[in-house]
């Protein structure tokens, strides 16, 4: 039952008044909170170190309040619910909670995160959750530009009319977030109390990553306390990907994320270098292969190492040294830190060898016991300040950084045999460092410990004690001619200050921790899941020793021979039976026409496989057109100008095999980079090129799988069976 033209017109003109008042008030409490943080910002009667911690409670309160404030401008209410029974009768649905704090704080606008939003989202004809009319507002900036009802006290509920709309508006090029458009299964899983390892698992076009992040939103807007502190890491599979994402959780009122790409996870290594040996580099036997090369840095030496002392020279041989290497290996240290249990051990070894040898010219040491002691406590000081048995210990057991470790190892075919690596792993000194990479280095950390070359220490020493020098240099600017005052150098030194400025960090959270290789968070995101491998898995289980992980995947579009060929495979080594698996049906990307062909190239990949259902069909049929290759790049221009113009506004790009050099006026990907991205038109060049490729099917079903609108097809070679029956395109 619908509304008159009168009836609809004088609702809507409510719902604005309405809307605008919101917004009032919304610009009240935005202006009331900017003050109150300025003066807690100016605030200098803040003495004790409770106050101070006090200040800054309420200074970073404040700030995330603002902040959600200000992303709430856009789009702040777009629903509402009226309600069969009970107070209040309705209920206005946004992005933020707004209260009349006069008025017992009763509600003015619901937080979509709210369990009373619910039914907004899950409310069906069949179970209608005790409302009896949900609305939908389309608007534009501040203002309502028309409503859609659900009327469901009459058994009718058409909500499909705003998800079409949004489903068929054009892309940009980032994610927008779908607080106003969640569908009943999105919803089920957003709002999972849970926050240990959920799966999302789905095919293209399902909504998992959209849906993984609001359920991020989700989690920190009823787990704060506990989630917010240590923030949240996003993996995505290619830095393309995260640029598209990047502004959906602060869209939300979100921004304490890191994103990475598996090959940034540590703070000092960014790269995008594939690797040949990914598979094996993959495998948990790395493990062993690291610890291996870690023992293997544990040396002994070959012949003698002499040391000089001013009354004689000792013997560091292979007996001495592994007295010490013992006594270093049982000690319970990480390399790096055992090194100087290593050294104690060779001194008080090599003291006593030159404490017999020089008794045998000068010295009965049983006779003299007193006379031994000392000379043992002197050999000992001069051994300790020995350079030639620093040399020596660095030699046989130095202290290493992860990329030196692993560069050592790559280089040396004689290291490589010697713990058993493939001699494919070899390479020069130099080269880039590969993703497969990253989780070795990252292993090779937890075995090393930490590491700071001395004149990365002495570097950061100067630079705090610089610093410092500044800052007393500003507070004792005052003029004073007979020298009387107490200045601040008088009782600080700027050594002190560096120290007590160590402490200090006014970094934002996602800064911090995405400098910090041992940080921890509160929940971690892991899009396109399926291509890590398990090296990959082991390195971010350490960023979460928590497990409150949201892992988005679909099997059937593994590339990686790396990668998870089951979740049980990869999540039981950590969590097992204690993850939750959940599965997206529908397709809310492609039309039904777009993904029939999608469908036909799934079955030949894994017939047990069933592809996700689209809601929606244009009409409009994928195609290919055949051409010459001296023709190629002229063909893909022209029918990128087509798709253009019967698309209007929206975004068309051109896929290509791995390493084309196609000269086209389009956007050019290989499909794996456009992996998590979506267009309103897709033309696929060369498709059986990129289904013979080192991923083969995958690939080609990630391409066909980008577009929103239109598919084309370009090719000069003979086409895939699954794409025989595309409507041919004749010049």
């Amino acid at each position: 039952m619908g509304l008159s033209k009168d009836m609809y017109g004088s609702e809507l003109r409510a719902e604005r008044d309405h809307i605008a008042f919101l917004y009032s008030r919304l610009d009240t409490e935005r202006s009331t909170a900017t003050t109150r943080l300025d003066g807690v910002l100016i605030d200098s009667s803040a003495e004790t170190t409770e106050a101070l911690w006090e200040r800054d409670v309420a200074a970073t309160t404040l700030s995330r309040r603002i902040g959600l404030l200000r992303v709430a401008d856009n789009g702040l209410c777009f629903g509402r619910l009226d309600h069969a029974d009970g107070n209040p009768a309705t209920t206005y649905i946004g992005r933020i909670g707004l209260f009349d704090e006069d008025n017992d704080y009763e509600p003015l606008l619901t937080d979509w995160r709210a369990p009373v939003a619910r039914p907004f989202y899950v409310a069906t004809a069949a179970n209608p959750e005790g409302v009896t009319r949900r609305r939908h507002f389309r608007t534009r900036g501040r203002r309502i530009l028309s409503f859609h009802d659900d009327v469901l006290a009459h058994g009718v509920a058409d909500s499909d009319e705003v998800l079409l709309a949004a489903l068929n508006a054009p892309r940009s090029d980032t994610m927008g977030d779908i607080v106003a458009t969640i569908q009943a299964e999105q919803d089920e899983i957003i709002r999972l109390g849970r926050t240990g390892v959920v799966v999302i698992d789905g095919g293209p076009g399902t909504g998992k990553t959209v849906v993984a992040l609001h359920r991020v939103a989700y989690l920190l807007y009823t787990h704060r306390e506990r989630m917010s502190r240590r923030g949240v890491l996003i993996i995505g599979p290619n830095t393309g990907f995260l640029r598209y994402i990047g502004g959906v959780l602060p869209s939300l009122g979100e921004t304490d994320v890191v994103f990475a790409t598996p090959g940034e996870l540590l703070p000092d290594v960014k790269t995008r270098t594939p690797d040949p040996d990914r598979e094996v580099k993959g495998s948990l036997a790395m493990v062993d292969l690291i610890q291996a090369a870690v023992a293997n840095r544990q040396e002994l030496p070959l012949t003698p190492i002499e040391i000089e002392l001013d009354d004689v020279t000792v013997e560091l041989d292979e007996f001495v040294a592994g007295k010490a290497r013992e006594r270093a290996r049982t000690a319970g240290r990480l390399h790096n830190r055992a090194q100087e249990i290593f050294r104690d051990a060779l001194i008080l070894a090599l003291a006593e060898q030159a404490v017999d040898r020089i008794g045998q010219g000068w010295l009965n040491a049983r006779e003299t016991p007193d006379l031994a002691g000392d000379l043992a406590a002197d050999v000992r000081r001069e051994l300790i300040s020995s350079e030639a048995l620093e040399a020596a210990v660095e030699l046989l057991w130095p202290r290493l950084s992860p990329r030196r470790l692993l560069a050592d190892l790559y280089t040396s075919e004689e290291r490589l045999k010697a713990i058993g690596a493939p001699p494919s792993f070899h390479r020069e000194r130099g080269d880039a460092w590969t993703v497969s990479d990253v989780p070795l280095l990252d292993e090779a950390a937890e075995l090393l410990g930490a590491y700071e070359s001395d004149e990365e220490a002495e570097q950061t020493q100067r630079e705090q004690e610089a610093y410092a020098r500044g800052v007393l240099d500003i507070l004792d600017t005052e003029e004073d001619p007979d020298g009387e005052l107490l200045r601040a150098v008088d009782i600080l030194d700027p050594t002190q200050l560096a120290e007590r400025q160590e402490e200090r960090d006014h970094r934002s959270l996602a800064e911090r921790a995405a400098a910090d290789r041992e940080w921890t968070y509160g929940h971690v995101v892991v899009d396109e899941a399926q291509e890590l491998s398990e090296m990959d898995w082991r390195a971010l289980m350490r960023r979460c020793p928590s497990r409150s992980m949201t892992i988005v995947g679909d099997l059937a579009q593994r590339e990686s021979p790396a990668g998870a060929r089951s979740w049980a495979a990869m999540l039981d080594e950590y969590v097992p039976r204690r993850w939750t698996y959940r599965q997206l049906t529908i397709n809310y990307r492609m039309p039904a026409e777009i993904m029939d062909v999608a469908s036909s190239l799934l079955s030949t990949m894994d017939s047990a496989v069933q592809p996700p259902k689209s809601v929606r069909s244009t009409g409009v049929h994928p195609w290919s057109r055949h051409t010459t290759d001296e023709n190629l790049a002229r063909t893909v221009t022209e029918m990128v100008a087509r798709m253009e113009e019967e698309i209007g506004e929206g975004t068309v790009a051109v896929i290509a095999p791995d390493g084309s050099t196609l000269n086209v006026d389009a956007l050019l990907l290989p499909p794996r980079a456009t992996k998590g991205l979506e267009f309103d038109g897709v033309i696929i060049v060369e498709p059986v090129e990129i289904m013979t490729g080192q991923a083969g099917a995958a690939d080609l079903y990630v391409a066909l799988t980008r577009a929103t609108q239109r598919l084309g097809v370009v090719h000069t070679r003979p086409l895939p069976d699954c794409l025989l029956l595309l409507d041919d395109v004749t010049p």
